[in-house]
């Protein structure tokens, strides 16, 4: 495979062939030979056939972020826009097969832009309680001359039953307070004074601005596509999800799900069809073993973007 020429200070993931060989042989593939483990492994297959060896009643958090209804090209692998019906019709194909793997208050996340929203609140209130519609800033994005510039994505969240974890402790961000009250003895008044400047914890809203998309210079990025930011899936582990328990993404791509679970003590399944993006995974999870910070998340709390880095 060709190596891409790159600056000198660009810290994206990449593979090595020495590289590929060795982790080729750490993942799954299909059929899987009795008494093979899946969980904590990275799967390398279609996820139709790899769905089926995903233990029934298992996963207390599913995440999702399948190809949006663009036509895409995923390394050897590419995605053709439908109608909008034809994308539900898809999405419903292969929703109903992960469905029985998750315990009855599991939670569900699904990720999709403004095209591919519809379809995806259409299938998942037909089969779960959806709960809400989260929408995040991608910060960046190409202009139009004849458009609203796209910088945003969509998350929808849903669950199995009235009965599910949520831990809104877990998922305050911490925002820089610009009027700071104070009480009449002169204490600050619900925020926080430090020489770093004054600060509020606040309660996550469904509009999240904090979010950087990967990019070269960030520890984490690597040449998929879509990948989506550590900071992103922290939240949502966290949010709706126990230590321990099971995350189950099964479009992994290159491996972000999986890398915060092991991070954040969650344990996971993943299954994704492109190889390349398969080692990218195990990389990634072998370098969480020396490092396990995630970028605006620190000490138990959220930063606004570029407040505060690791």
């Amino acid at each position: 495979m060709p190596t891409k020429q790159r600056a000198k200070l660009n810290r994206t993931i990449t593979l090595t062939d020495s590289e590929r060989e060795v982790l080729r042989q750490q993942l799954v593939r299909m059929p899987v030979k009795p008494g093979t483990g899946l969980l904590n492994r990275v799967i390398c297959a279609d996820m139709f056939e790899a769905v089926q060896y995903i233990p029934r009643k298992s996963v207390d958090l599913l995440f999702v972020d399948p190809p949006y209804n663009l036509s895409k090209k995923f390394n050897n692998n590419s995605f053709s826009k439908m109608d909008l019906d034809q994308y539900a019709q898809w999405m419903d194909s292969w929703f109903k097969l992960v469905l029985p793997t998750l315990k009855r208050n599991a939670s569900v996340y699904v990720c999709g832009d403004w095209r591919s929203s519809p379809a995806i609140y259409e299938v998942m209130a037909s089969y779960l309680y959806v709960h809400n519609r989260i929408t995040w800033e991608r910060e960046k994005g190409r202009g139009s001359l004849k458009n609203w510039k796209n910088s945003s994505e969509d998350i929808w969240f849903a669950t199995v039953s009235k009965d599910y974890y949520f831990n809104v402790e877990a998922v305050k961000l911490k925002r820089r307070v610009m009027a700071p009250y104070r009480h009449a003895n002169g204490k600050p008044k619900d925020w926080d004074e430090s020489l770093e400047g004054n600060f509020r914890l606040t309660y996550p809203s469904n509009l999240w601005t904090d979010l950087t998309v990967p990019f070269w210079s960030m520890p984490e990025n690597t040449d998929h596509p879509t990948q989506k930011p550590e900071k992103l899936l922290a939240k949502v582990i966290l949010a709706s999800s126990r230590p321990r328990d099971v995350v189950f993404d099964p479009y992994l791509g290159s491996g972000t799900t999986a890398v915060v679970a092991k991070k954040l003590g969650r344990n996971f399944y993943g299954i994704e069809l492109e190889e390349e993006y398969c080692c990218l995974a195990v990389k990634r999870l072998l370098m969480a073993d020396q490092d396990a910070s995630i970028q605006g998340y620190n000490d138990g709390v959220f930063w606004e973007r570029n407040t505060f880095r690791k």
